[in-house]
């Protein structure tokens, strides 16, 4: 029978499908999980979907639909009156379904990879009614894998490294490969590992890609690094399954494993005798083919004849041994030293000992090079003194100094007059021998350091320097003086024996027991009549008043010369003239004003202060008139309390009162209660008087009589006098009522008593009653008229 082209890729797809399938269970026909649907008419009792799970390979690469099942309903009698229908994922777009037929086929190529099943729906309608005849019913199509993945190393390429010298079989790394193939289906995802570039020095487990060494003893100093290239193949590493590679880069680290040596038995070296302390000699090294902390020595000296004069330290950025010089290096007195040098590693492994001793040894010779070298002094520093008095031409002190080379060539003298620029001294050129050029001062310069040169005389470039200290010795040629310059002061009211100023003295000499100065008056002012001085005998004086009753309009200044005397042998005095000014002083005796010029104003003013005096003035006078006329604004009550002083206070009466509205001026709770308690107070208009006023006696009569009495008594008072406020309100005076033990506290009803009384002899009664004998002196005229 023969076959279309079409049944023929069908059978070739059912082949494929059996091959792929065997070795695993068949899956059984699936069964709806609906209900039995019940058809109007008629009962179905029985499932009526027959189909299997549908497999599809993926990566078809035919040109017709790849065929994937079929679906069938009982129902269906081959007439053409049931439809088939597909939904769900891929419905028409990658699956398609014959509705006559139930045929699947899928008409693109799938990759399972990218969706491994695809969960469709089928549904069997009558053609006519357009209804189901059968329930909806749910099916899955699963891709089935072939081997389209090579495996991938998705953390290549690696590096690793491992320490050389490692026994066989010290693990390396671990590389893993990745299959994106179904590992759950045949062996497509099965790996399995293998090394095709780097034997035989690695290998790599098969089954686990751990890469291992394959050789021992792998000298990091031969070869330090590797390149391995690791292949991965699915299928089991059966022929026709995929592969990948990926590189691995494998380092050896180093060990300790390689000893130092000294490539030179012996070195030697030349260095001149003029090489200062601490400069470098020499560099030596061991080599050693290790690196890092594996390489690093340490160098010391076993022995040898310069073992004071050189030392040996290690560069720890180079490891090379560093020779120093310690002491001065002297070619006349030694020539050459031979030094015993020992390098060693600082960190030694174990277990290459066997390798042999991890030290080595060298010898260094050190030849000294003779150096035409400069005089050199028999001090490094001379101290000499001489005193201030010596006279031009006085040998202060020798230098000497010599060649140091075996030519021993003579040295002459000079001195650095970079160092003596007022030539004070001069120096023999031969002997060395020191003079004073000049007379010297100690207070001008206590001690001179000079600079000696000394040169030789057949190479005048050799040039050695001596240092001199010279130290000027103290004679008593300065007179004592003040100590600073003084401003003393003597109070207009200052009292006989007054300390007005304690001075001191200063000596520019320094005696070796120190000064001790001695005071006294001149003889001319020994005697005078205003000022006295005392000895405290500790270099110290007091001035003290003589009299009382200074003043500066008599003699403004005094001049009071002082005797000083020093202690020095011989013994220097001066007279130093104090300057006493008279002032006038506050009651703390605290000076105020000290120029005679204070009450008479200076004619020679400049112009600036003249103007700066006028501005000032200008400035009291408008900030008075500010004053006033915010006074006059202010309306303050007439009345004062007791904490108020007015006798001091300027009173105006250009006030016409307040008329009713003024409540200020009388308290009706006087008449209406006798017993009410009031403050006394003190009217503002009207000026105090001090009088000696008798007090009225009031017989036991009737409150009213008595109020109507004392009102009409003050009434008349005010009507006759003319010093009278011109107020027109009734005024309280504070009377204490009938049954007062005290009666009457005012003082005002002295008018009918004694009201002419003297009061004059306030004036006798010193400066602090003069106010008060202005304001009630004697005169007959009104105080406020």
């Amino acid at each position: 029978m023969k076959l279309g082209k079409v049944e023929f890729c069908h059978l070739l797809q059912i082949i494929a499908l059996f091959l792929c399938l065997s070795g695993m269970n068949q899956a059984e026909p699936s069964r709806s999980r609906s209900k039995p649907y019940f058809q109007s008419g008629r009962t179905r009792t029985k499932r009526s979907w027959v189909w299997n799970q549908f497999f599809v390979l993926e990566e078809y690469m035919g040109t017709d639909p790849l065929y994937v099942g079929k679906l069938h309903s009982d129902v269906d009698k081959g007439d053409g009156s049931i439809k088939y229908i597909l939904s769900g994922e891929g419905a028409s777009s990658i699956f398609i379904i014959d509705e006559n037929t139930g045929d699947i086929h899928a008409t693109k190529r799938l990759d399972r990879e990218e969706q491994a099943y695809y969960t469709l729906r089928a549904q069997a309608l009558d053609r006519l009614t357009n209804k189901p005849v059968e329930p909806e019913s749910e099916f899955v199509i699963k891709i089935q894998d072939i081997n389209d993945n090579e495996p991938k190393f998705l953390d290549g390429p690696y590096t690793a490294g491992v320490p050389e010298m490692s026994p066989v079989g010290t693990s390396v790394v671990q590389v893993t490969a990745t299959d994106a193939d179904d590992p759950t289906y045949g062996n497509s995802a099965r790996v399995v590992y293998s090394i095709l570039q780097g034997q035989p020095y690695f290998s790599v487990e098969p089954k686990t890609g751990i890469i291992k060494t394959a050789l021992p003893n792998m000298d990091r100093e031969a070869k330090d690094q590797y390149l391995l290239v690791i292949q991965a193949k699915d299928m089991v590493g059966q022929n026709g399954g995929l592969s990948g590679t990926t590189s691995v880069t494998v380092t050896l680290t180093d060990v300790n494993d390689n000893p130092p040596r000294f490539p030179r038995r012996s070195y030697q070296y030349n260095v001149p005798e003029s090489l200062p302390v601490a400069s470098v000699v020499a560099r030596i090294k061991a080599a050693d083919a290790d690196v890092g902390a594996n390489a690093e020595m340490e160098y010391k000296i076993v022995d040898g004849d310069g073992l004071g004069v050189f030392k040996i330290s290690v560069d720890k950025d180079t490891q090379e041994g560093i020779i120093t010089i310690q002491k001065e290096l002297d070619f006349e007195a030694k020539t050459s030293y031979t030094l015993r040098i020992e390098a060693a590693n600082m960190h030694v492994d174990p277990r290459f000992l066997s390798l042999g001793p991890f030290s080595d040894m060298t010898t260094v010779k050190i030849i000294v090079e003779d150096v035409d070298e400069p005089p050199v002094f028999t001090s490094r520093l001379y101290s000499m003194v001489v005193s201030e008095a010596a006279k031009v031409g006085t040998i202060i002190g020798t230098v000497a100094a010599h060649d140091p080379d075996a030519s021993n060539s003579p040295v002459r003298y000079s001195i650095d007059r970079n160092t003596d620029l007022e030539r004070y001294f001069n120096i023999d050129a031969n002997s060395g021998v020191i003079t004073t050029a000049k007379s010297l001062d100690r207070e001008t310069n206590a001690v001179h350091n000079i600079t000696v040169l000394a040169m030789e005389s057949q190479n005048p470039a050799q040039i050695g320097r001596g240092y001199v200290a010279i130290t000027i010795l103290d004679i008593n040629d300065n007179a004592p003086e003040f100590a600073m310059e003084y401003e003393t002061t003597v109070c207009e009211n200052a009292q006989p024996g007054q300390i007005i100023q304690k001075i001191s003295a200063i000596d520019k000499d320094d005696p070796p027991n120190g000064h001790q100065f001695y005071f006294s008056l001149t003889a001319e002012a020994a005697n005078n009549h205003n000022f006295t001085l005392q000895d405290n005998k500790d270099n110290t004086a007091t001035v003290l008043t003589r009299r009382n009753g200074f003043r500066r309009q008599e003699q403004s200044v005094f001049y009071l010369p002082i005797f000083i005397v020093d202690s020095g042998s011989p013994s220097l005095s001066s007279t130093n003239t104090l300057t006493i000014r008279v002032c006038d002083c506050d009651a703390d005796g605290i000076a105020q004003t000290c120029n005679a010029e204070a009450y008479i104003l200076p004619a020679g003013l400049s112009t600036g202060a003249l103007i700066a005096i006028l501005a000032c003035v200008l400035t009291l006078l408008v900030l008075v008139l500010l004053i006033v006329t915010m006074r006059r604004r202010k309306k303050e009550p007439l009345i004062f309390d007791e904490e108020r002083d007015i006798r001091e206070n300027i009173v105006r009466y250009d006030d016409e009162g307040g008329g009713e509205e003024d409540t200020e001026a009388f308290d009706m709770a006087a008449l209406r209660n006798l017993n009410i308690i009031r403050d006394t107070k003190t009217r503002r208009d009207v000026t105090p008087e001090i009088q000696f006023l008798s007090r009225p006696t009031f017989k036991s009569i009737p409150d009213n009589v008595i109020f109507r009495e004392f009102i009409w008594e003050r009434l008349k008072e005010a009507d006759v006098d003319p010093c009278a406020p011109p107020y027109d309100s009734l005024q309280t005076y504070a009377f204490e009522g009938n049954g007062s033990v005290a009666e009457s506290l005012s003082s005002l009803d002295s008018i009918s008593s004694n009201s002419d009384q003297n009061y004059d002899y306030l004036s006798d009664w010193g400066p602090r009653f003069k106010r008060l004998a202005d304001m009630y002196g004697s005169g007959p005229d009104c105080l406020y008229s």
